[in-house]
């Protein structure tokens, strides 16, 4: 049966990956407090109904950055795309191109950002920059996304540590992969995923890298990392943040703000935009969730800079309540991370499908013609 929603998505991809793989993108970090908070507090908000408007068709579409998009919605930058299914990036990338949506290609994607855009061509690429120890190896990386038009760069800042993630190592999963017995059962009772992504890797590129790692850097994901030029940064301060915004003459967004202070200070360093985001549940687990974060924040930037918010989004009800609580657009990661796992593009392109017909239905419901309609009187007073 064809999957009616996101959750049918995620359960196709649960059946069809090794468990540590799927618990890999699925699960949050330490007791997980943060990643069920997410879920519970987008269930708690309730939005207003209202009747009798001409929702015949309901506009969904916006402009961020001076681009118009017909749905607020960015594919998010995954380090895991391209183990979920083979080419994953490449396979999201033509999934947002159909849809008419940006795809943010990780720095530690499989795929680099060039083969990306030669086999995608057409996409809007937006590039997430992680900051290496080596800062001249990140000036390669902007110089790289430069050459190839891209305009948007999400300035990731919210990992200063590898978050303790303990049932990966339960379960025998991690990056790199190391070969344990259970993960050789775990892979073993899950064929079609080792046959189409694993064993094909082998049988043509080879053992995935990092692509965007400098070719005398490469090591293959069953390697831990043997140079410190390639580590992500663990000093990181607003004057790396000053330093990239002067080597970077396009937009600079900072993904990470969950403070109203942060958010000053980077418009003060000359951010562009900012996501208001908790990574999902994937970092901090005492972290604030992003969509109570968020009203504070947006009043705070009143206006002066592009405030875009991700974490937990299923439904087009989720879109709607963060474009409410102050964001002008939302990024998407496991969701179509679901549907890359469970059947490469035609699997991601049916998520943005459902998020963007639950989007008109909400809107409908809601008696909302248009995205700027949708304010904080849009939710529900508690």
């Amino acid at each position: 049966m064809k999957p009616l929603n996101v959750a049918d998505y995620r359960r196709a991809a649960k059946k069809r990956l090794p468990r540590g793989m799927f618990e890999y993108i699925d699960r949050g970090t330490e007791d997980e407090v943060g990643l069920r908070g997410i879920r519970t507090r987008l269930d708690a908000t309730k939005l207003e109904q209202c009747i009798l408007n001409d929702v015949a068709k309901p506009d969904t579409s916006t402009v961020i950055f001076g681009e118009k998009l017909p749905l607020p919605v960015i594919i998010s930058p995954t380090a895991v795309a391209g183990l979920v299914w083979h080419d994953g990036e490449v396979q999201l990338a033509r999934a947002a191109r159909a849809a008419g949506i940006p795809f943010c290609v990780a720095t530690q994607s499989m795929t680099s950002m060039e083969d990306i855009a030669a086999r995608a061509a057409g996409t809007n690429l937006w590039f997430q920059l992680y900051v290496f120890e080596d800062r001249q190896l990140t000036r390669d990386l902007l110089r790289r996304a430069k050459a190839l038009g891209i305009r948007n760069l999400l300035f990731t800042a919210d990992t200063p540590r590898s978050p303790k993630k303990e049932w990966n190592t339960r379960n025998g999963f991690g990056i790199p992969i190391k070969p344990t017995l259970a993960g050789g059962l775990d892979v073993l009772v899950h064929p079609r995923w080792s046959v189409s992504v694993m064993l094909r890797y082998l049988m043509t590129t080879g053992m995935p890298t990092y692509a965007h790692y400098p070719p005398e850097y490469r090591t293959r994901i069953t390697r831990a990392l043997v140079w410190d030029n390639v580590r992500l940064a663990r000093r990181l301060t607003w004057e790396d943040f000053s330093e990239i915004r002067r080597e970077w003459d396009g937009n600079l967004i900072l993904k990470g703000v969950l403070s109203p202070a942060d958010a000053e200070r980077a418009m003060l360093h000359g951010a562009d935009g900012i996501v208001v985001s908790c990574h999902g549940g994937r970092n901090l687990d005492s972290a604030p969730v992003a969509l109570d974060a968020l009203p504070r924040i947006a009043d705070v930037v009143a206006g002066r800079m592009t405030v875009l918010a991700d974490s937990g989004i299923r439904r087009g009800s989720d879109i709607v309540k963060y474009l409410a609580a102050g964001a002008d657009a939302v990024l998407i990661g496991r969701a179509p991370l679901y549907g890359t796992a469970a059947a490469g593009e035609a699997g991601a392109t049916g998520v943005i499908e459902i998020l963007r017909e639950e989007l008109d239905h909400c809107m409908a419901f809601t008696g909302r013609t248009r995205l700027s309609e949708i304010g904080r009187d849009a939710i529900w007073p508690t």
